[in-house]
């Protein structure tokens, strides 16, 4: 599917990326947090969305560590509650 001259993986990375982005204009560390993790969830859809695995392979994993690292401290702040 293409819009505009932009197919659906792109518009899933673009999203991703907004996603990131915006979770740092964040104050609040639990909604940075969240929001970080639905652009690490969109990045992992966009690297199995990549034409070969050796592209999307790096994404997937970098965006899975970094969404894993990020749940880790959300436990940990709703444990300290």
């Amino acid at each position: 599917m293409e819009l505009f001259g932009i197919t659906g993986t792109e518009y899933v990375g673009y999203m991703a990326s907004l996603m990131v982005l915006l979770s740092f204009t964040m104050k609040d560390v639990k909604r940075l947090r969240l929001i970080n993790m639905t652009g690490c969830v969109l990045f992992i859809i966009y690297g199995f969305l990549m034409p070969t695995i050796r592209i999307g392979l790096p994404i997937i994993i970098a965006n899975a560590a970094i969404f894993l690292v990020n749940a880790f401290y959300l436990f940990k702040i709703k444990k300290a509650v």
